[in-house]
């Protein structure tokens, strides 16, 4: 969570489609925004103190607005809810600075590929690289076109041939990923962003159609839903402060430790944004966050308290 927000303006609140709301947020005072690059979210503040994390979904740059798109997730913990049913235009908000754990590297050709409200950090990418006159096609997969937001902005000339809207097209199984993903090129990254089945469908097919690791990228709104099985109670020790906390089978390690008294840094609490990350001194973690990668979650040197688990009957952290 971040502690220097930044006060905004919702200047304009608009519908984009069914349970998609747009709100775009301006600076206040004569405030300058950060500038930002596509991939990139902030922090919003909700009321009640609740924050949630939301792409940016307008051209990066020096922005004189900030917008968002904002899906109503009616099984969620109610940030959403809040956002469509509390936040009006003319409203004071606080978010943070801009941060971007989805960015945009350097190819011959991108190929964009985006599942429901997962367009928001695609859009700015195809905006981004639009901009650059970089190489570039878009796939927005949608249940129907009621669902379909921006397309109003996807249907503006820089677009033109770059993008394709794929409706009712059901992802898994019926749907035929090898056309859309093409035959992986050394100079090609892929892109994805959308909902859990979406993005484990699209990546296990361009796995299996020979794209290499190191060319795909991707960013999850939801971790994926741990498994009961090992949800057991284990002990967090605090290196060099001989302080060992339990955490019991359902509770979070964030949670006990807040019980215990103290304090980490927490945002998402889902193992999407990696602000809790800590330093794993001793121990295996039980790695269940979207966070880290396969690579980084095999050296277990680090740890998402908010919802990862130990492996081992105790785990040894720095805090």
């Amino acid at each position: 969570m971040s502690d220097d927000w930044i006060t905004v303006r919702i200047a304009a609140r608009r519908r984009l489609a069914e349970d998609v709301v747009g709100l775009s947020l301006a600076p206040v005072d004569g405030a300058v925004l950060p500038p930002f690059t596509a991939g990139a979210h902030v922090d919003l503040e909700l009321p009640g103190g609740v924050v949630r994390q939301y792409s940016l979904c307008n051209a990066p740059g020096a922005p004189d607005r900030y917008e968002l798109g904002v899906l109503l997730d009616r099984q969620g913990r109610g940030g959403s809810r809040a956002v469509h049913e509390a936040l009006a235009e003319g409203q004071a908000v606080r978010i943070s600075a801009p941060r971007n754990l989805f960015a945009l590297q350097q190819a011959e050709h991108i190929v964009l590929m985006a599942g429901g409200i997962g367009i928001t950090p695609i859009l700015a990418m195809a905006e981004q690289l639009s901009c650059e006159g970089a190489s570039f096609e878009l796939h927005y997969f949608v249940r129907s076109a009621e669902r379909a937001a921006f397309v109003d902005r996807l249907g503006e000339a820089r677009f033109a041939g770059r993008w394709q809207l794929h409706v009712g097209e059901r992802i898994p199984p019926s749907f035929d990923a090898a056309p859309t993903l093409g035959t992986p090129q050394p100079g090609h990254r892929l892109y994805i962003c959308g909902p859990n089945g979406f993005m484990d469908f699209v990546l296990d097919r361009a796995r299996a159609g020979g794209w290499a690791e190191d060319r795909l990228h991707s960013e999850r709104f939801a971790a994926p839903p741990p498994s009961a099985e090992g949800d057991r109670p284990f002990e967090l020790e605090i290196e060099g402060r001989g302080l060992i906390v339990p955490v019991a089978a359902g509770q979070s390690a964030a949670a006990a430790l807040a019980a215990a008294g103290i304090s980490i840094p927490l945002s998402c609490e889902q193992g999407i944004c990696g602000t809790c990350l800590t330093t794993v001194a001793a121990g295996i973690p039980d790695h269940r966050d979207a966070y880290l990668s396969d690579q980084e979650k095999a050296a277990n040197d680090c740890f998402t308290p908010c919802c990862s688990r130990a492996a081992t009957p105790r785990l040894v952290i720095q805090l």
